[in-house]
């Protein structure tokens, strides 16, 4: 494949840019196009060594750089690739780029390098994928999520689960070679446990999906409750930024805000809700049938009571938020405690707590008791039981992927349940295999590749 070349830091002036070549030709071409006062040619250096070169621009000194040199197999891309750390000026990363075109290189699409490192054997297609969203991972559970799918941690669990589809099919298939003799090289009964616990392995990937999913792009928390009880300045507070508009005016919040943020390694999506109450007014009230969707949606739900309310009051409608909340963490949050005597405080909360253990007490506008609200939320909100699955999913295309392989294992369970011809078991089992293949790339369209590596930044 022809060289490629791009920038693979950060567009801008920096300090240091780095520009990436890869391609059978890749010192040739930068020992021509760069290099030409050099008395050491690249392909003379050590690999996996840094050199310090000037790049001239005629006869006069473009830059002094440090070059790296990675030598095919042993590269990121399986090619021979060369690594230019030079300074961050834009007019010296453009200069640079004009000499290497001039040279032979042409401009790197948009995730190429990765690409050249998937069609060269370096990495699977999940291995590929995990590059990006560690690229893009913005916490500590993220960035551990795409280190180990990078590492192959996922890529080890589908290809033993292949195999044993594969056993599997393989048996099948040998019975109906000798079909006109009628032997069995497959019992039923031991048929029967195995697609059982394929079947099992599957349904434990599919259903990290949820947890996965709310890791890489935000835990969801709606923040739900009555109209003005404070729910846009806890989220102005937790954002630490004006996104809500906060007003005494009832229902000023009609449609539900959204943004993320990272709190001690966490990252957390928090949503601003439409206030619910009783009104007339038509857009108010979509917004409200939002909220309802929004707390479905959630992992986590805030119910934000006024604790000026009476308490009777304040029980009537949690107890309503919380039978629209159910199966997610609930968590009661009796705002405005500044304005109450901690008398009033303290009996609100003990009366709550005997329904609702981990309801808190805070005021949003003095800050009070939002660092234990925090607290409640990285405890409770952190992991979701993560610890019963040693693989997570987080890409929505393997989760397709597998819900597509379960549906071909349940009809291989039925068919086996019915007695039914081989053949057509058999076929059933290819079509498990191939989903799961799909999601390592050992069977994947150029339309699909295409699609994922143009999602990187060029340069990767």
């Amino acid at each position: 494949m022809s060289a490629i070349c791009a920038i693979s830091t950060p567009p801008g002036r920096g300090g240091i840019s780095v520009i990436r070549v890869s391609g059978s030709d890749s010192f040739a071409i930068c020992d021509k196009a760069l290099f030409v006062e050099s008395e050491r040619k690249l392909s003379e250096q050590e690999p996996y060594t840094l050199s310090f070169r000037k790049i001239y621009k005629g006869a006069e000194i473009l830059d002094e750089v440090l070059v790296s040199v990675f030598r095919a197999p042993h590269s990121f891309t399986g090619e021979n690739t060369v690594e230019i750390s030079c300074h961050g000026s834009l007019y010296i990363q453009q200069e640079i780029l004009k000499l290497l075109l001039a040279g032979g290189c042409r401009m790197a699409k948009a995730g190429e390098f990765t690409q050249r490192a998937f069609l060269n054997g370096k990495i699977d297609l999940s291995q590929a994928e995990a590059i990006a969203d560690l690229i893009a991972s913005s916490s500590a559970a993220a960035h551990r999520l795409a280190m180990n799918q990078m590492r192959g941690g996922f890529r080890d669990k589908i290809n033993a689960l292949r195999t044993r589809l594969l056993d599997f099919v393989s048996m099948i298939e040998l019975e109906l070679d000798f079909a006109e003799e009628d032997v069995e090289f497959a019992d039923r009964n031991r048929l029967n446990i195995t697609i059982e616990e394929i079947s099992g392995e599957i349904n434990l990937l599919i259903d990290s999906f949820s947890a996965g999913n709310a890791i890489k792009n935000g835990i969801p928390v709606a923040i739900a409750g009555e109209t003005n009880a404070g729910k846009s300045t806890l989220l102005n507070l937790l954002l630490n930024e004006e996104r809500a508009i906060v007003s005494d005016v009832h229902g000023t919040t009609r449609d539900s805000i959204e943004d993320t943020v990272t709190l001690n390694g966490t990252l957390f999506r928090f949503i601003d809700t439409a206030g619910i109450r009783e009104t007339n007014d038509r857009v108010e009230t979509l917004g409200i049938e939002r909220t309802f969707r929004k707390i479905e949606q959630a992992a986590v739900v805030l119910c934000i009571e006024d604790i000026r309310k009476n308490i009777d009051e304040i029980e009537g409608s949690t107890l309503l938020m919380a039978s629209k909340a159910k199966g997610k963490i609930f968590v009661p949050v009796l705002n405005k405690m500044d304005l109450a005597d901690e008398n009033e405080v303290n009996k609100k909360l003990s009366v709550l707590k005997q329904v609702f253990p981990l309801t808190l007490a805070i005021s949003a506008k003095t800050q009070k008791g939002v660092e234990q609200l925090i607290e409640t939320l990285i405890l409770h909100a952190n992991t979701e039981d993560l610890n019963g699955y040693d693989v997570i999913v987080t890409n929505l295309r393997h989760y397709e992927a597998l819900n597509s392989a379960a549906a071909a294992v349940k009809r291989v369970k039925s068919g086996l349940s019915a007695g039914i011809s081989g053949d057509f078991l058999a076929q059933d089992m290819r079509d498990c295999i191939r989903d799961t293949g799909e999601i390592t790339g050992e069977i994947t369209s150029d339309e699909i590749l295409n699609h994922i590596f143009s999602q990187f930044c060029i340069g990767k």
